[in-house]
């Protein structure tokens, strides 16, 4: 066994250091390829990720430097090939690989990553036909989402002044790297939060631009977080990344897609000169027609009047009625005359005081004759009321409890006054009051079996009874 003591003696801290010397050096630098796992992104601007296969993890961190420059942003599941070095962590005794660069490890593996998300936000409705708006024929306002600095604004803004000179706002964004999706979506969002009659007016039409590039340049717009800003925009939005061929996710949201920034900027606006022209024609049209109906409707009158008679013949036929009207009147005046006045005369001689009196005799009779039936049929209908109400009497005296009074019975009634039907409704204590046939009362106390004191009597004064009917009453009237 060797002796120990010729062994050399190291601290923690010395070990570390030559253990992280001597992996660095070996592995100055390395390409790995790899699936990534966990994906980290704290506030510090930092990226930690794994790389993983079949048998083995490695942790991963780029800097904020280098995460900013990606081309691609990190996500689960992606293939990926990392450039960078091997170094370790002493504070934890474990080694981890320092990326600089950060690429998908063919387009196949980004291909595969947008299919699978462009078939969940389909599933969600983001993608529907019926979610898309119509453009506004004339916007007043655009709103254009894209880099202030590159040639696609020069180009928008170029062909809208040549088509439809208007108010063109923009928002700046980064249109590639690590922000652009974030900064693309806050755009979006943003035109959507300015007031109709703010300071910044808002826009009637939102155009989402970028000029061609890579699947790794155009990457930001596949985005979640873009796809569900154009998705949810209340303002109509035209999408015009990259060039014909290329097709992202933003697309599909979008209310039209554009092949270029150029053909979005002809499909927001009309060209003025073809409305002006079109107006101009529309205006000589218009009143090239009015003046063919004014010269139709002017024909039209012409050959009515032609048609129609002078006014001297309208007039001559009812001249002449009257006319003749006015020779019939006078003879006709005088026959009426005439003719009321033989009436007159007839009625007359029908009124003489003989005619008179004995009309006024003959009346008479018939109103005695009345009289007599009307007082025969009064005596009549008051026999026959007196009889009922005699009948009725003598049934009411018949069925009155004071007949059975008289007979020796006696009624009792409760402190209320209600009549005491059985001994149940009783109770030990209970004031009661006895009326016998006489009209006399008394005032009674319900006591028990057991009990000793007799019970108080006590009489009380009663009301007068009212004298009864005698049998042969007599008539009322």
């Amino acid at each position: 066994m060797a002796d120990s003591s010729n062994i050399a003696e190291y601290s923690v801290s010395e070990i570390s250091g030559v253990i992280k010397r001597t992996m660095e050096d070996t592995f100055g630098h390395v390409r790995v390829r790899g699936e990534l796992g966990r994906v980290s992104r704290p506030g510090s601007g930092h990226l930690y990720l794994d790389l993983k296969d079949e048998r083995a993890v490695l942790s991963g961190v780029i800097w904020r430097g280098q995460a900013s420059r990606l081309k691609i942003q990190p996500e689960q599941g992606l293939e990926v090939i990392a450039t960078g070095k091997l170094t370790t962590f002493p504070g934890q005794s474990k080694y981890q690989m320092v990326i600089d660069t950060l690429e998908p490890a063919g387009v196949g593996a980004l291909m595969a990553l947008l299919e699978e998300r462009r078939k969940k936000l389909a599933a969600e409705g983001l993608f529907a036909a019926e979610r898309k708006r119509a453009l506004p024929y004339l916007p007043r306002v655009i709103g254009v989402v894209t880099s202030p600095s590159g040639a696609v604004i020069r180009d928008i803004l170029h062909r809208i002044s040549d088509r439809f000179p208007l108010t063109v706002l923009v928002w700046p964004v980064r249109v590639q790297g690590e922000t652009s999706a974030r900064e693309v979506a806050n755009g979006i969002a943003g035109f959507n939060r300015l007031e109709k009659d703010g300071a910044i007016p808002r826009p009637d039409l939102i155009i989402v631009a970028r000029g061609g590039g890579s699947l790794e340049d155009l990457w930001g717009f596949n985005d979640e977080i873009v796809v569900r800003a154009a998705a949810a925009s209340d303002i109509p939005l035209i999408s015009a990344v990259g060039h014909e061929t290329d097709w992202t996710l933003i697309d599909h949201a979008a209310d039209l897609r554009a092949p270029t920034p150029t053909g979005a900027a002809e499909f927001a606006v009309p060209v003025r000169g073809e409305l002006i022209a079109t107006l101009d024609d529309l205006a000589r049209r218009q009143i090239s027609g009015l003046l063919r109906l004014v010269a139709a409707r002017r024909t039209e009158l012409r050959a009515a009047a032609a048609a129609l008679p002078s006014p001297r013949d309208l007039l001559a036929l009812p001249r002449q009625r009257l006319d003749t009207y006015s020779e019939r009147l006078a003879p006709a005046l005088k026959s009426s005359l005439r003719d009321r006045r033989s009436r007159l005369t007839t009625a007359t001689a029908r009124l003489s005081p003989h005619t008179l009196s004995r009309a006024v005799s003959l009346a008479r009779e018939r109103l005695d004759g009345l009289q007599g039936r009307m007082a025969r049929a009064h005596r009549q209908r008051l026999a026959t009321e007196r009889a009922r109400l005699t009948a009725s009497a003598k049934l009411l005296d018949s069925l009155s409890y004071r007949n059975v009074l008289a007979r020796g019975y006696a009624l009792v009634r409760d402190d209320a006054g209600a009549p005491v039907r059985s001994a149940g409704q009783i109770q030990p204590g209970s004031r009661l009051t006895i009326e016998f046939g006489d009209d006399t009362r008394f005032d009674a106390m319900a006591v028990s079996d057991s009990a000793a004191a007799p019970a108080v009597k006590k009489p009380r004064k009663t009301k007068p009874k009212a004298p009864s009917a005698p049998k042969d009453q007599g008539s009322l009237f």
